[in-house]
């Protein structure tokens, strides 16, 4: 009977609940996975790992070597390619819950944190493909809580692991550096300045400065390019958002019922007493805000902040019904977050068909945040760009079979964007395609290869500009997708013969970053 009991009490404690939710969460991603096709990105760290690189323009290396891995262990399938990110994924929800334990939560606080996490817009989105973002969270969310560890126990020791994380976070994204950047002024700011004499923490600094020398080595043996694509990126591409829209999308992205445990993990952090050894990580969050909205940056470049603030605002909430016997709350709050989680679920997750989803999105009236200056599509940008990338492929592999065999022998593709490149590579295998050439981002590093420019098939580019290039110049398709982002649809693709220069002179002036 005793053992019934402990039993009972174990599958209900905290703990098991946490884990529960964490298995939701990977079940859902895996579960989901194969829905839609590959997004333009993940087709694009393909072709990253088959360069092999210790830098690449746009991003660090870790991502590559990833894929490089997965590709090798598991193979080039959708669930293959999403197996760790769904993984990285239930791992920031796992977290979530154990730092609202380490704070002093109870059943409720650790519950409600790890669900805040699993129902933000910000970690289901990301999560359900390769992408750098998911890991760039991971190490944000794992640094957050090692943080809390150290300065609940007081181990300076800790700053190593500390370090460590934040170099993997560098070597995956540099966004990192905001968080590097957070955590000095939330030091400044605290009692917890002691630690920046502390030894401990300035090896851990350099344990993480010196995982960063790769890149940074890599940088300058090609003149920076990641600060030329940073600096055209923010003037160009990302969509202009007012203080005021940074904040909405923050709220609705981050579910808007987690605010109060936002909130609330604010004041622990910032006033309440229990919080008070925890005081950085308040400074933390506030200092990148204000920065990140004064830049105008992607709203997701904040989200691997909040599983910290769900975790101390749980703890809080918990703390504060409690104190005024307020039990139906729990339940109430509990509630009204999974439902309406579930129903938000899938403007952010891949869960719908497609023509369910855009009904989906038409009965809810919503308008999902906007990140770049483009024309939308009838799905949201993170969905439209999975779609039309095998109708991409067979439409070139028709242009390239048309043509005469003497031609095709010695013709290159060359595409407007990686996208469009890492499409033919992917998918233009199985037609015997050439590698596609451009000259956006790390294409444009990789070079032109043998490409001698007398027949070149080109995907998406103006023909008044090829015209300035050939003698001859015919269209001779065009793309045909339904979901795909509208300037991939109805995309024209020439044939240019006769080039007015050669490859090498040309090569320069078809660089883009952004």
């Amino acid at each position: 009977m005793v053992s019934k009991v402990l039993s009972r009490q174990a599958l209900l404690s905290g703990t098991a609940i946490v884990v529960f939710v964490t298995l939701v969460k990977l079940i859902l991603h895996l579960a989901t996975s194969g829905q839609y096709g590959y997004f333009r990105d993940e087709l694009y760290y393909i072709a990253a790992s088959e360069h092999l690189d210790l830098g690449y323009v746009d991003f660090p290396a870790f991502i590559a070597y990833l894929t490089a891995f997965v590709r090798w262990l598991l193979g080039e399938s959708l669930f293959s390619l999403r197996f760790f990110p769904a993984v990285a994924g239930a791992l920031i929800v796992l977290l979530t819950g154990l730092m609202a334990r380490a704070l002093g939560g109870g059943r409720f606080a650790q519950a409600m944190a790890s669900m805040a996490a699993l129902f933000s817009g910000m970690f289901l989105g990301v999560n359900s493909l390769l992408s750098m973002d998911t890991f760039d969270q991971l190490w944000w969310v794992l640094g957050t809580y090692v943080l809390i560890v150290l300065f609940k126990s007081g181990d300076s020791r800790l700053w190593l692991l500390f370090g460590l994380i934040a170099g993997l976070g560098l070597l995956t994204k540099v966004t990192m550096l905001y968080l590097g950047f957070g955590l000095v002024i939330g030091l400044l700011l605290t009692s917890q300045r002691r630690y920046l004499a502390d030894r401990w923490l300035w090896v851990g600094g350099l344990i993480a400065l010196g995982m960063l020398l790769p890149y940074i080595l890599w940088q300058v043996m090609h003149g920076w390019p990641t600060l030329e694509f940073w600096r055209v990126y923010a003037d160009g591409k990302t969509y202009p958002v007012s203080p005021i829209d940074f904040v909405v999308q923050q709220i609705v992205t981050s579910h808007p019922l987690t605010v109060p445990l936002t909130l609330a993990g604010l004041y622990f952090y910032l006033r309440a007493k229990d919080g008070q050894p925890y005081r950085p990580l308040g400074w933390i969050y506030v200092s990148i805000f204000v920065v990140l909205m004064a830049q105008k940056a992607k709203f997701y470049f904040l989200g691997p902040t909040y599983p910290m603030l769900f975790a101390a605002g749980a703890v809080a909430v918990e703390k504060f019904i409690g104190q005024r016997g307020w039990n139906w709350l729990k339940p109430t709050y509990a509630s009204l977050l999974i439902a309406t989680g579930i129903a938000a679920a899938p403007l952010a997750a891949p869960l719908l068909s497609p023509d369910n989803f855009v009904q989906y999105m038409s009965v809810l009236g919503s308008n999902p945040a906007r990140m770049e200056r483009l024309e939308e599509s009838v799905m949201p940008q993170y969905f439209a760009d999975r779609f039309g990338w095998p109708e991409l492929a067979t439409t070139v592999a028709g242009v390239y079979r048309r043509l005469p065999p003497e031609e095709r022998s010695k013709a290159c593709i060359f595409t407007a964007n990686y996208g469009e490149a890492g499409a033919i590579d992917f998918f233009g295998k199985a037609y015997g395609l050439p590698r596609a050439i451009s000259g956006h981002n790390s294409y444009y590093v990789w070079g032109a290869g043998d490409c001698t420019g007398d027949v070149i098939i080109f995907v998406g580019m103006r023909e008044s500009d090829l015209r300035n290039m050939f003698d001859q110049v015919e269209e001779a398709a065009r793309t045909e997708c339904r979901y795909c982002m509208p300037y991939e649809n109805r995309r024209p693709i020439y044939v240019a013969r006769k080039p007015k220069v050669s490859p090498g002179a040309a090569w320069p002036q078809v660089k883009h970053f952004d």
